[in-house]
């Protein structure tokens, strides 16, 4: 036999969709409850004995007054409507009463200045005593003790027990109503946030209350959430616009040569639209791999870093350029320099440095890598038009160009740039523009120094 399989979560799914309000006013409850009900219980433990010491005192003080009266040769009266009695150290009596009801070893306790309670005989109360050892002038020894019926007392000690158990579960009910009036009254703000967000238009805002506790900071930073949503949502839509467009030209440049070259009866003319076809979609194929690179690097996908040696990565890169390029030289100010970042992530960000300084750069590039003891930098300067300074603030920018004939012309596709800034500062790194010592653009690039070799 098999048990049926429970539901995941079971009362505590049930108590977690329970409101708020309910569970501070139910916990709230249960907690006074408890605290009230353990006072009560111990404080009816307590009234009993409370209830004896204060017999006890009263009795105490008819004992000595007693006392006084047996060392004087007087007889003791009644005090304060308790009897005293007088007896011989055996606890008999030598005052004509009738024998008391009690025991031997309430007589030893008595005699030691102990107060006892003694049964009655049959159905009679019990009774409490007190008493003590006093000398008559005489000089026998009587012991003097006084009694006192203890009638009520275990209705009194169970009618207290009950009352403050009674007053323990009301205290907690008031505390449950006024939880629950407080803990609404504290939280209708937040109702009315709850409702203005539903109420929000595009590019709303919440109203801040303007005070300084936790809802006016809840409101701020709701606001600031609502802020980076807006600006998340204008950038995608932009990306969105910005890559549809640039892969609409591309698109459009095949599928025309493409028409040209089934249409072309010469062969010459069909093996060159098939090359400009082949150059259009590697062009396509460099944007298609920028758009995946860029997609990549918003998800979060991050390669571990490891030191990489970036003189011997730079000569790599100018290698890969090739010589048709304008020419290259590499200035190397230190023998190695090691910085903590991917190689991948290096060798993109020199090959698209060096392709835009070569699309650029009239007759030279210079690459220079430079060490500081907490960084390593790689500059790239080349001696074109450069960068004008309304323009630096936006070249990392996806998809911008400071001149769109310019880079269309070059081959560019607005994501090399892009793909630099992206690469270089989720290593916690820098990347700025500026501009070069020949007149042209100079673009600096720095990591983090990496100062053990692996």
């Amino acid at each position: 036999m098999t048990n049926a399989p429970r539901r995941p979560g079971g009362p505590r799914r049930w108590w977690r969709r329970r409101s708020l309000r309910l569970r501070i006013t139910t916990v709230a409850t249960v907690v006074a409850a408890a605290v009230l009900v353990g006072l009560a219980l111990l404080a009816g433990r307590l009234v009993g004995p409370w209830l004896l010491d204060g017999v006890d005192a009263d009795l105490r003080a008819a004992v000595s007054a007693g006392t006084r009266a047996v060392e004087s040769g007087a007889v003791p009266s009644t005090s304060d409507g308790l009897r005293v009695r007088v007896l011989d150290t055996a606890g008999d009596p030598v005052d004509g009463g009738a024998p008391p009801a009690l025991g031997d070893d309430h007589v030893g306790d008595l005699k030691a200045g102990l107060a006892v309670t003694a049964d009655g005989a049959g159905d009679a109360v019990p009774m409490r005593w007190a008493g003590t050892v006093a000398t008559a002038p005489d000089g026998t020894q009587r012991l003097v003790v006084a009694q006192a019926p203890l009638a009520g007392a275990a209705a009194t000690i169970a009618d207290g027990g009950r009352l403050l158990i009674g007053l323990a579960v009301a205290g907690a009910v008031l505390v449950g109503a006024v939880t629950w009036l407080v803990t609404g009254a504290a939280l209708r703000p937040v109702g009315r946030m709850r409702r203005s967000v539903r109420a929000l238009p595009s590019g709303g805002r919440l109203p801040e209350p303007g005070s300084a506790d936790e809802l006016g900071a809840l409101a701020a930073e709701f606001n600031g959430l609502l802020a980076r949503y807006d600006e998340v949502g204008q950038r995608l839509r932009r990306f969105t616009g910005d890559a549809a467009h640039e892969l609409r030209s591309p698109v459009a440049s095949i599928r025309v040569q493409a028409e040209v070259g089934v249409a072309a009866a010469d062969g010459d003319l069909a093996q060159e639209t098939l090359a400009d076809i082949l150059v259009e979609t590697e062009r396509l194929s460099t944007l298609l791999d920028g758009l995946l690179t860029l997609a990549r690097a918003d998800a979060g996908e991050v390669p571990a870093a490891e030191p990489v040696e970036l003189v011997t990565e730079v000569r790599a890169a100018v290698e890969r350029v090739g010589a048709e390029e304008p020419g290259v030289r590499v200035s190397a100010l230190v023998p190695s320099a090691w910085a903590l970042a991917a190689p991948s992530e290096v060798e993109l960000v020199l090959d698209n440095l060096l392709r835009n300084a070569c699309r650029h750069a009239t007759s030279g590039i210079v690459v220079s890598v430079l060490a500081t003891r907490a960084w390593v930098r790689v500059v790239v300067d080349d001696d074109g038009p450069g960068i004008d300074p309304e323009h630096r603030g936006r070249v990392f920018d996806r998809f911008y160009r400071a001149s769109d004939d310019r880079a269309r012309s070059s081959g560019g596709t607005g994501l090399g740039l892009a793909l630099v800034a992206e690469a270089v500062r989720r290593r916690g790194g820098r990347v700025v523009v500026g501009e070069s010592p020949d007149g042209g653009a100079r673009f600096e690039v720095s990591w983090r120094r990496h100062d053990r070799r692996p």
